[in-house]
């Protein structure tokens, strides 16, 4: 096993001392939201992406405001995307991610995972915990450069942050499980995460993923359909919970997603350290 790398403790420190590094690409860019004004661009984008394209069902308040919100997103960090050839304002975030660390979440009572999932098992775990979610793309967007984007500005946080654990609910598109029979089937044949890890839907939300026989499906075809986010995750050495929910109102089936950031760590240290660096003596 690959022992798990963390940045230079003087790295870190230098780093501190300065914002979170914001990391370009071409025209985009990838950064933490920094004002309101950023935070709600983020969440029109949400509500552009959830409710109008992929059919979630709003509230009077949410159909009023055009913004996705709830009580977890004033502890949050938000992780944007920025289109820089676009005009300051709304239209220049075209890619978010919720972000929120165990500190922030005492803060809001809880994860929102909780909703969904028994989370109890991680409480166990001896390191930082990070949940992610509310992660969507401008129609406009959904290419490698700005995908490939929200995951170094991912890993950038788990570096800032010293993260050991992210998790989060990833979601298949509709509230038909059948439709995703084979794919539940085989993430939870080939994918469950170990006992120590391994966080289960609540019981009366609870869809079970072993849906048909594992013997007589198509292994290579499933990994090829998973959307695109799950696929990173598990591209990572992430893993699933135990269980599936369908949420009604954002339309989907969620899984939970487990991942130990030393494998991101691995993946990722010799080119973020040059990164920041550079970034620090810029």
């Amino acid at each position: 096993m690959k022992k798990h790398r963390k940045v230079s403790p003087l790295l870190v420190s230098e780093l501190h001392k300065k914002d979170f590094v914001e990391l370009r690409s071409g025209n985009l860019g990838v950064k933490l939201a920094e004002t309101e004004a950023e935070r709600d661009a983020a969440r029109a984008l949400r509500y552009h992406v959830f409710y109008e394209e992929m059919g979630a069902k709003p509230s009077e308040a949410t159909l009023r405001m055009k913004r996705d919100y709830d009580d977890y997103d004033k502890y949050s960090d938000y992780l944007l995307v920025l289109d820089y050839h676009k005009p300051a304002g709304h239209e220049r975030v075209v890619g978010t991610y919720r972000l929120l660390r165990k500190d922030q979440a005492d803060k809001a009572g809880g994860f929102y995972s909780c909703s969904e999932y028994d989370i109890s098992v991680l409480s166990d775990f001896p390191g930082k915990l990070l949940e992610v979610g509310r992660s969507c793309v401008h129609p406009d967007y959904r290419s490698r450069s700005a995908l490939q984007l929200l995951w170094e500005g991912m890993a950038a946080y788990i570096f800032y942050y010293q993260i050991d654990l992210l998790f989060g609910c990833a979601s298949f598109s509709g509230t038909d499980p059948d439709k995703y029979a084979e794919i539940l089937t085989y993430l939870y044949q080939s994918q469950l995460a170990p006992p120590a890890l391994r966080v289960k839907a609540l019981p009366e939300r609870r869809v079970e993923m072993l849906r048909v026989d594992p013997h007589k499906i198509d292994y290579a075809r499933c990994r090829t359909e998973l959307p695109p986010l799950i696929k990173g995750y598990l591209r990572l050495g992430g893993y699933v919970g135990d269980g599936a929910v369908v949420d009604y109102q954002f339309n989907t089936i969620d899984v939970a997603i487990v991942l130990k950031t030393e494998l991101i760590a691995d993946k990722y240290y010799r080119y973020y350290e040059r990164r920041i660096k550079d970034a620090l003596e810029f």
